[in-house]
């Protein structure tokens, strides 16, 4: 399940896809018709932007855009940046492994094998929606 700082993450970047135009979009915009509490929000963006997906502009006219074209943002991406592994489990995580404890062999382990498909497939379909697929540019 997607926490709700991954689907107000999401919801915001579709909404900036869609309306930045050649200006910044405002938070305040953002928060009031994605219905994502300010606060909440600014925190969501502010990691966005430190993630390099993000830019801003303060000042009059600032406002967040994209820093990349929204064809070479994955969703797959965007939910690692937000929430972390796509694995179910630390021991078929690509990017974030770890050793159960509990598991003596992960050669011999059905569950190991089962969950490793599970990401494969889960990170197939994530790797081939853009930001500009999920907003329909």
């Amino acid at each position: 399940m997607l926490s709700k700082k991954t689907k107000y993450g999401l919801k915001a970047l579709i909404y900036i896809a869609k309306h930045s135009g050649t200006e910044p979009v405002l938070i305040s915009e953002i928060s009031d018709n994605e219905r994502i509490p300010k606060k909440f929000l600014e925190a969501i963006l502010l990691d966005l932007k430190k993630h390099g997906i993000l830019g801003s502009k303060k000042g009059k006219g600032g406002g967040y855009y994209l820093l990349k074209d929204p064809n070479e943002i994955t969703a797959a991406t965007l939910i690692r940046v937000l929430d972390g592994p796509l694995a179910m489990l630390p021991c078929v995580s690509l990017n974030y492994y770890e050793k159960c404890d509990d598991c003596p062999d992960e050669a011999k382990c059905n569950l190991n094998k089962f969950m490793a498909q599970v990401r494969d497939n889960t990170l197939s379909l994530l790797q081939q929606k853009s930001l500009y697929d999920l907003a329909k540019l």
